[in-house]
């Protein structure tokens, strides 16, 4: 069993910062990539930022030059630095955490945590 936690989404004013992390956890080898998500209110969820092993970045032009990943591969977690936020950012933030276990690649989700930036 694989588990995939996420934390730090909270309630903050446009402009304002804010720090995610996630931790993955349980029975497997390694972690080949680990990244962010966000699903806004009424929209369909998408890809935010992502990491691998070998520290290699990508990020969605709308978070570029704002939000930062960061990955601490000894603990298996993962952060999102988010500054200079704006009303836009406003939504649930997945982590996900591909690793390897039992021969092959899995693919594990967090249950989400809730980003609101008032305006």
């Amino acid at each position: 069993q694989v588990q995939v936690v996420e934390s730090g989404g909270g309630l903050v004013q446009a402009g304002g910062s804010l720090r995610l992390s996630c931790a993955a956890s349980g029975s497997f080898s390694s972690a080949n990539v680990m990244g962010w998500y966000r699903q806004p209110p009424g929209k369909q969820r998408e890809l935010v930022a992502t990491i691998t092993s070998s520290y290699l970045t990508n990020y969605a032009d709308s978070v570029k030059d704002r939000f930062t990943i960061s990955l601490d591969s000894a603990k298996n977690m993962v952060y999102l630095q988010m500054n200079s936020l704006k009303p836009e950012d406003t939504a649930v933030y997945y982590c996900n955490a591909h690793v390897n276990a039992r021969g092959t690649t899995w693919s594990y989700w967090g249950e989400g945590t809730q980003v609101t930036v008032s305006s």
